[in-house]
């Protein structure tokens, strides 16, 4: 077996030089792009373009020596650069791929994308009959090239939709989710359209057979994918996440799916970016993967990769080419096809099968018809595969920057005639709102519990943890962890004490984990710092002496725990109980407001459930004068009534039921006792922000007297 070697010198020399050069450039024009108010995809395609022999390397040959790839070596370097750019962009998109979203738009994205895909698939094949033979890089396989140029027009760009969305302010409008739930549902549809036509276009001949094996190998791995493929990824994700060590683990191992991915869709006469998206939307399926693997995968792809990948596509368009009049007349009427092709489809299923009135429709064309960056991957397939000619590919990517300078514009202008209704504009600030909190980013939570011997009472044990953690499962996935220490070699106890305890939780995910160790406080905390969000502590026990406030365990792990910790102090409940009324003591404070937060959260899953928030204005002024005690009593009643306020407006944009509260009173303690009684409470929740300090974990006077006087369970969300 022959040992590999590496490229000549001098290869590697320019692709240095050539990856250097168009990332700089691509960047930079990408910037200017953004400034002008347009996707900063344009100005990287169109610093391939300027670089290229559209322009530069024509001008200069010397310049196009280092610029242009003068032998197979360089062309192959050069192009497998900008391969993982599109395996790394298709990734990303996978990921910002939200299956809840289509279902919520399901009947108007489904009808937008059947009409975009079918009509513009009809039109684009009906093109690809007429278009000359010198556009055809295999006249002799014409049907392959007019199935393409029909896949290729069908596609939208959902980076392109996204960054257009985002710069309108669009994104979570109503109109802006249908659109991108449609284009993702159109280019999930059209990239299994692609991978039949690549496969039929790597094999000998046409048949009813081949066409079936294609679709065949397509359907099996979308269902494997989905199936086993979602099951491999959550028990890696769980493994790597709890067993590794190591720093940027997660990064690491979402990377490798990738390329596992796409290696088994190359294997299957597939595309390697369709592996790439297929896998991303598997990862973007699992709720406890951290929202900074995703930053940090952007950064990568989009900063580095990406740019490449548009650049070297623009490197590969000659303009000059397409300056003679017939080319010049068939860009305009590809152009003029697909742009059409989809406005007209797009509209047609939004009236008919979406139901929606005349503007609205207009809009998703307008949004839809940007192609920018999956066109320009399509277009590099084809160009691959052999089905594109030169000329034909160049058209395209002109094709695809066209549109895409078309969408922002079109969509402003179509949109000022579209109304925002009632709901949707209460759905906003709800979201809004949402965006400030710490308990919407809450996804993946630790709650350790302790082996207790003889029969589970769920009326005492880890009854109120299950009951909230339930409810906050209902309005975002969530990933629960059931975490307990064996001690004395009783790991076979502790699995089948888990084994029970989970089946009073209700959360799709139940993570169960057994840890042998001597040192209970030091175990929790080292599996809290594997990318928890909430250290969740059961305090059912509360000391009698002063030494501590709840034990030296939960003392210490509130004091020291890496993420926000949530003490649940519980009291004999029945087992229908439900926090229907929820009392959140506040005075305006940040941690406070977190407080207020958590109950609305667990409120909003019920319809049933009230948040009563009170404040407690201190009416104690001792021989104050009468005018100054009168002026502060009236200020500190402005002041809590300005608090309520923006929390009332807090609760009505999340649609919870909310009653706000301002009393006076000497003992601010006895205030919320009092209230708690006399509106018969279920569940009081408090906000504190506590560091560590002494071995004993102090709260405070009048916490520690709410703790003890409370008739129903406490928690405590400390920040």
């Amino acid at each position: 077996m022959d040992i590999f070697s590496a490229a000549p010198h001098h290869d590697i020399l320019m692709l240095v030089i050539q990856v250097g050069i168009l990332l700089l450039a691509a960047r930079t024009l990408g910037e200017v792009a953004r400034r002008l108010g347009q996707p900063s995809v344009v100005g990287e395609i169109l610093a391939g373009i300027i670089l290229g022999p559209s322009l530069l390397s024509s001008l200069f040959p010397e310049f196009g020596h280092y610029m242009i790839p003068q032998n197979e070596v360089q062309g192959y370097l050069l192009e497998t650069v900008s391969l993982l750019g599109a395996m790394f962009l298709m990734l990303i998109t996978g990921l910002e791929t939200d299956i809840k979203l289509i279902k919520r738009h399901a009947r108007t994205a489904i009808g937008v994308s059947f009409g975009g895909i079918t009509i513009t698939f009809a039109t684009g094949f009906l093109l690809g009959q007429y278009l000359p033979d010198f556009l055809v890089a295999d006249p002799g396989n014409r049907l392959i090239f007019e199935l393409f140029v029909a896949v290729s027009l069908s596609i939208s760009a959902i980076p392109v939709i996204a960054k257009v969305l985002m710069d309108l302010d669009l994104m979570r409008r109503d109109i802006g989710q249908t659109i991108i739930a449609a284009g993702m549902s159109d280019d999930t549809t059209g990239w299994i359209l692609l991978s039949i036509v690549a496969g039929l276009a790597s094999g000998e001949a046409v048949t009813a057979g081949t066409v079936l094996q294609i679709v065949g190998s397509v359907v099996a791995f979308m269902i494997l994918s989905f199936t086993v493929g979602r099951w491999l990824v959550r028990k890696l994700l769980i493994f790597v996440q709890d067993e590794v060590e190591s720093s940027d683990r997660l990064l690491t191992l979402v990377v490798v799916m990738m390329f596992v991915w796409g290696a088994i869709t190359q294997a299957l006469n597939l595309e390697a970016v369709l592996g790439a998206f297929v896998v991303g939307i598997l990862f973007g399926m699992m709720p406890r993967l951290p929202e900074s693997v995703i930053h940090n995968l952007e950064s990568v792809a989009l900063a580095v990769f990406a740019p490449i990948f548009f650049a070297v596509a623009g490197l590969k368009v000659n303009m000059l080419n397409l300056l003679e009049p017939t080319l010049i007349m068939i860009t305009l009427v590809v152009i003029a096809v697909a742009t059409l092709g989809k406005i007209t489809g797009t509209y047609f299923g939004a009236r008919v099968i979406g139901g929606k009135d005349h503007w609205s429709a207009l809009s998703f064309g307008a949004g839809l018809n940007a192609r920018g960056a999956m066109e320009i991957i399509i277009a590099t397939i084809g160009l691959n595969l052999g089905i594109l000619a030169q000329d034909m590919f160049s058209i395209i990517v002109v094709m695809a920057m066209a549109t895409s300078l078309m969408a922002p514009s079109a969509l402003r202008w179509v949109l000022k005639r579209v109304e925002i209704g009632a709901e949707e504009e209460e759905r906003l600030k709800k979201e809004e709102m949402e965006a400030e909190s710490l308990i919407a980013g809450v996804h993946r939570i630790l709650l350790p519990v302790r082996l207790r011997s003889g029969d589970l009472d769920k009326l005492a044990i880890q009854s109120v943890e299950a009951k909230v953690l339930e409810l906050l499962g209902r309005e975002s996935e969530l990933s629960v962890t059931l975490f307990t220490v064996a001690r004395d070699n009783n790991e076979d106890e502790c699995k089948d004490y888990l084994d029970e305890l989970s089946e009073y939780f209700a959360q799709d995910e139940i993570v169960k984990k057994v840890v042998a160790e001597q040192n209970i406080g030091d175990a929790i905390l080292d599996e809290a710092r594997k990318d928890y969000e909430l250290l969740v502590l059961g305090a059912t026990e509360r000391q009698t002496n002063s030494s501590h406030l709840f034990s030296p365990l939960i003392d210490y792990l509130a004091r020291v725990a890496p993420c926000p910790t949530l003490i649940v102090q519980g009291r004999k409940i029945d087992e229908q109980w439900s926090p229907e009324r929820i009392l959140v003591p506040t005075n305006g404070s940040k941690a406070a407001r977190n407080a207020v937060d958590l109950g609305l959260f667990i409120a909003k899953s019920d319809s049933l459930h009230e948040v009563s928030m009170l404040n407690v204005v201190i009416d104690n002024y001792g021989d104050t004068p009468y005018h100054v005690r009168q002026f502060k009593k009236d200020n500190e009643i402005k002041i809590a009534n300005n608090i309520m306020s923006d929390l009332q407006e807090m609760g009505e944009a999340m649609g919870v039921k909310t009653q706000t509260v301002v009393e006076r009173g000497e003992s601010p303690e006895q205030a919320i006792y009092n209230f708690t009684v006399d509106n018969e409470i279920d569940l009081v929740i408090l906000g504190t922000n506590v560091r560590p300090g002494s071995h004993r974990l102090y709260l405070g006077h009048r916490v520690e007297t709410i703790l003890d006087q409370s008739p129903c369970p406490v928690l405590i969300l400390n920040t």
